[in-house]
């Protein structure tokens, strides 16, 4: 399958991606989730993964990071076959790639500042000072637009600031690549607008991979350089929203006409508020 809107690289070629699917199947028991996907991800770009539910997208961002493990095909992850790699390998590569969860994860027992410090701690405790981690923490904060709440406890926080929490502690571990898992799930249209605006910013200031999954596609239109559907087990269609909106796909033209992006934009969303 073509790779439609890929970056040019050097001499106007696309450059290596960065992430690659090539033939990866899964099955759990007799459902076949994928039969043979292929999807290459550039490095630096914001891609989105769509499709109907249980069509395997969150299932693609954990095979990334080996917390399920396909059943044949490669994923190729900066030149190196994850589906093939040893526990140490992969621990390694876990660290370039962060990944945010659809419900924040806050720990309830920790505060805003300790929720964001938690993953330093874990990854760093023997390479990064105290106050190496607390200036971390304030600068992951200050990126999501919520500095100096490092004291307050997640039962304080709304919806869209726990979201936004979450993603200062991804930030605070200088990713390579985040993987969003529906990242606007449950928000109102302004909070909605917030972590877009947040998404777009952060990939224009930090030059970070996102893989983004979710069927919000107000927010894949708003966040993307490029989009992927996912349906029967492989990849339906690759390419920019101008694609997406011209192609002449049943199938896809079906779930873009079911799920329509909001007439307001990120901007027009972000003024009202």
């Amino acid at each position: 399958m073509s790779q439609r809107g890929v970056p040019a690289g050097v001499g106007g070629r696309p450059s290596a991606p960065l992430i690659r699917f090539s033939g990866v199947r899964k099955r759990f028991g007799a459902k076949v989730v994928f039969s043979g996907i292929d999807l290459d991800i550039q490095r630096g770009e914001t891609i989105t993964v769509m499709g109907a539910s249980g069509c395997g997208k969150s299932v693609l961002l954990k095979m990334l990071i080996g917390l399920i493990h396909a059943d044949g095909g490669q994923i190729g992850f900066d030149g190196q076959d994850i589906a093939q790699m040893a526990d140490d390998k992969l621990t390694e590569v876990r660290r370039r790639i962060a990944y945010l969860f659809q419900g924040a994860a806050l720990f309830d027992s920790l505060s805003v500042g300790e929720n964001v410090a938690y993953g330093l701690r874990e990854q760093f405790w023997d390479k990064m000072s105290d106050a190496e981690i607390l200036a971390r923490v304030e600068q992951a904060l200050a990126l999501v637009g919520l500095p100096g709440i490092e004291s307050m406890r997640p039962s304080d926080l709304s919806g869209g600031m726990k979201k936004r929490v979450g993603l200062a502690r991804t930030l605070a571990l200088q990713p390579e690549v985040i993987l969003y898992d529906e990242p606007t799930t449950g928000l109102d249209p302004i909070n909605t607008a917030r972590i877009d605006h947040l998404i777009l910013g952060i990939q224009r200031a930090l030059k970070i991979t996102s893989v983004v999954v979710t069927h919000d596609m107000g927010t894949a239109f708003a966040v993307s350089n490029r989009l992927a559907m996912i349906g029967k087990g492989r990849i339906l269609l690759v390419g920019t929203k101008e694609e997406f909106r011209a192609t002449s796909n049943e199938t896809v033209k079906n779930f873009i006409e079911g799920h329509a992006p909001e007439t307001e934009d990120v901007a027009s969303l972000l003024s009202s508020s």
